[in-house]
């Protein structure tokens, strides 16, 4: 049973099995002022982030992992996407258009660009979960408050690895609390991290304290097979 709400991607309205309010759709023109993720702090460099556009507006975050790949949730692809790349500014990254895109079995997708974009760091990908109790990083442009708005720059938060769980779509995910900010609309897609790795991929929050995120030791093959990283 998913009890959570899907981190849900801006205009595109998803609905849990259970019947749990999700908060009001916004977009990328609803108030693009101050600081992402609700609480922690500005990141002022990623050169691996994407932030990820659905006919121009802004609608998830994720990450480069190669020059033509992009990871983020699966719960955020459809018609029309455009990827941002490399700034932590998500208006002034390198654009590119999304040629396909690949889904796994859990929250997560592989974005295929149309062509490669250079950048001075890829996400590196995890082989193996997190241990509970450590304290990882998350990241994202998403709203910045319950209600919002989101943000015009990338921003991160301490959170606490609790137990391994499921994502929006059954896989299995990493769960974790609240230390520093926690994640909300918005930042569907984003990265978890340790050490500078990339652990899971954002799909589910409860906007206050605990959120979900896909786990990619999980979908390790999956994403090796897929995109050759």
């Amino acid at each position: 049973m998913r009890l959570k709400n899907p981190l849900k991607p801006f205009g595109v309205i998803l609905l849990a099995a259970t019947a749990i309010a999700l908060p009001a759709p916004a977009s990328a023109s609803s108030g693009d002022v101050g600081p992402a993720i609700i609480g922690g702090q500005l990141v002022s460099s990623a050169p691996w982030a994407a932030a990820v556009y659905r006919n121009g507006s802004f609608t998830c975050s994720g990450t480069i992992i190669a020059p033509e790949w992009v990871l983020t949730a699966k719960h955020c692809v459809g018609s029309g996407l455009t990827v941002r790349v490399g700034h932590v500014m998500r208006a002034q990254g390198t654009l590119a258009t999304v040629r396909q895109y690949h889904n796994s079995s859990a929250d997560q997708s592989l974005l295929r660009l149309s062509t490669p974009v250079q950048t001075s760091a890829y996400s590196k990908l995890a082989d193996a979960n997190p241990a509970i109790g450590t304290t990882n990083q998350i990241y994202g442009w998403g709203y910045t408050s319950r209600n919002g708005p989101v943000s015009p720059q990338l921003k991160v938060a301490d959170v606490r690895m609790t137990s391994i769980c499921r994502d929006y779509y059954g896989g299995q995910a990493l769960c974790t609390s609240r230390i520093t900010g926690n994640a909300w609309s918005g930042d569907s897609g984003g990265p978890q991290m340790i050490d500078g790795v990339q652990v899971g991929v954002a799909s589910t929050a409860d906007g206050s304290s605990t959120q979900q995120y896909s786990s990619v030791a999980a979908t390790r093959s999956w994403i090796r097979q897929t995109a050759g990283v």
